[in-house]
């Protein structure tokens, strides 16, 4: 593992790294809830499926926000036999509690209304969510906030509307051209409502070096479980309101080393483009687009519970 430097650091995490994550393991802390836990959030009126996995004294907290298509059990709670592959059970085990909201129309919770969701309503959800994880723990700082994908999108525009609400940001197989612009496309006047196929639960596992048939079959059988009809978004034009010059949040940018939707130079033009000082970009050597899941998830738990844990630390 290379670090250059804490303001600007570009690490490359491999096989190392794993071994350090499978190492740690025999010291973890003991997890409280061996099943996940549900809770119902109200966010202005809606109830917001928030799943949590808690460590008996967390040093302090994070809420994952997951990514366009899938909801948070397969994405950050997957069951493996054999294999542990769960984001929620790995950084409980780091101290950290760790929670997952399902965005409206994604797994436990329900569409609004209007049966689309906007990144401004996603926003202004996770901002709830993270009032409320907050309020569970007030000795705490404030949580940290992990997008994946898409929902490091919407988790950008949430830390850009409200930085006091957390204390770090991880953007995690997302990034773009900050000089580019986010564009509308043409939606229909009803959601289509369109079923999630198995096809579609194998769309993002493109390594074979490093994805295990096991964990795709999993994967497969869980996230059509938890969502089979897929959530209609509309409105990504809301997503020009990111500046990135004026987040001073500090963040860490990670990404697989083979995701098909991260181009390195955007990636770096993202990061040049972050107003804070505080910041790293790590890639992760052989990856693709859900290196949480794949056998690079000890190296991905390991890089992102250093940085929360660092920041959390530093928020006391």
């Amino acid at each position: 593992m290379k670090i250059v430097s804490r303001a600007f650091a570009v690490v490359l995490v491999g096989v190392a790294g794993a071994l350090a994550g499978r190492a740690a393991r025999a010291q973890d802390a003991p997890v409280v809830s061996p099943t996940p836990l549900r809770f119902t959030v109200d966010s202005d009126g809606h109830p917001m499926a928030v799943w949590a996995r808690r460590p008996a004294q967390p040093v302090g907290s994070v809420l994952l926000v997951h990514g366009r298509t899938w909801s948070s059990l397969p994405d950050f709670d997957l069951q493996v036999p054999g294999l542990r592959r769960s984001v929620m059970v790995s950084l409980a085990a780091r101290g950290l509690a760790a929670y997952a909201v399902d965005l409206r129309g994604y797994g436990a919770t329900p569409r609004d209304g209007t049966g689309w969701l906007t990144p401004d309503r996603a926003a202004s959800d996770v901002l709830n969510v993270l009032d409320w994880i907050a309020a569970q723990a007030p000795s705490l700082p404030p949580p940290a906030l992990v997008g994946w994908s898409r929902g490091a999108a919407i988790a950008m525009l949430a830390a850009e509307a409200a930085p006091s609400k957390i204390s770090s940001l991880v953007l995690f197989g997302f990034a773009y051209d900050p000089a580019a612009r986010f564009v509308d496309e043409a939606a229909p006047a009803r959601p289509p409502m369109i079923r999630n196929t198995a096809d579609d639960t194998r769309s993002d596992f493109i390594s074979p070096k490093v994805t295990p048939p096991a964990v795709v079959r999993a994967f497969t059988t869980q996230a059509l479980r938890s969502d089979p009809i897929a959530a209609d978004v509309k409105g990504d034009a809301e997503l020009n309101a990111i500046v990135p010059s004026t987040m001073l949040t500090p963040t860490l940018v990670l990404f697989g080393e083979r995701d098909p939707g991260v181009r390195p130079e955007d990636a770096a033009r993202l990061f040049a483009r972050l107003g804070t000082s505080d910041k790293q970009l790590v890639v992760l050597p052989g990856a693709d687009h859900a290196a949480q899941l794949e056998d690079t998830h000890d190296a991905w738990i390991a890089t992102v519970a250093a940085f929360i844990k660092r920041h959390v630390a530093g928020a006391k």
